[in-house]
């Protein structure tokens, strides 16, 4: 019992110089805040929330009718109307047969404006319909474009021949 209690005061004693030890050390909080710190927090969660708009010229541009394995090009026009610079980190397509290229990769001032070229090479057939992805520090994070095209037969392709089925003379 002598031990219990031994241990109670040991226990007791400890809490009470952890206790005096916090209660020494506290320094009032408001008097560390610098108003300079205060001021940029301010500035960096207002323009935390501005993001750069992409709006386009057109959502979607279609080809027309083309013949089979006709390449044809297109050019999507943007301005960034929002209140950040806009990147665009990426843009590509739903398959190899349509390539966006010549995109600037540097930052475009609100304001300003850009394009990028798609180029479809004609495969598949009859209503081709494919999507074209821009990634970029807009709200959402990316952007979609469509083309379209109907693809007509090439007329240089011959005609696959039905399949015969070998016959067997009797004798």
């Amino acid at each position: 019992m002598t031990k219990i209690l031994t241990m109670k005061k040991i226990i007791l004693g400890l809490s009470a110089l952890c206790l005096i030890a916090f209660i020494s050390c506290k320094e009032n909080a408001a008097n560390k805040i610098d108003e300079k710190n205060v001021a940029e927090a301010a500035e960096r969660d207002a323009s935390a929330s501005k993001f750069p708009v992409l709006e386009f010229d057109k959502k979607e541009h279609d080809f027309g009718e083309i013949e089979s394995k006709t390449k044809v090009t297109t050019v999507f026009s943007y301005k960034n109307t929002g209140d950040a610079p806009l990147v665009i980190t990426n843009i590509k397509s739903t398959c190899g047969c349509t390539v966006p290229q010549d995109w600037s990769r540097e930052p475009l001032e609100p304001g300003a404006s850009g394009q990028f070229s798609v180029q479809f090479n004609g495969s598949g057939t009859n209503k081709v319909s494919k999507t074209i992805t821009i990634t970029a520090n807009t709200e959402k994070g990316s952007e979609t474009v469509n083309i379209t095209a109907f693809v007509k037969p090439d007329p240089n392709a011959t005609a696959k021949k039905p399949l015969t089925t070998p016959t067997i003379q009797a004798k």
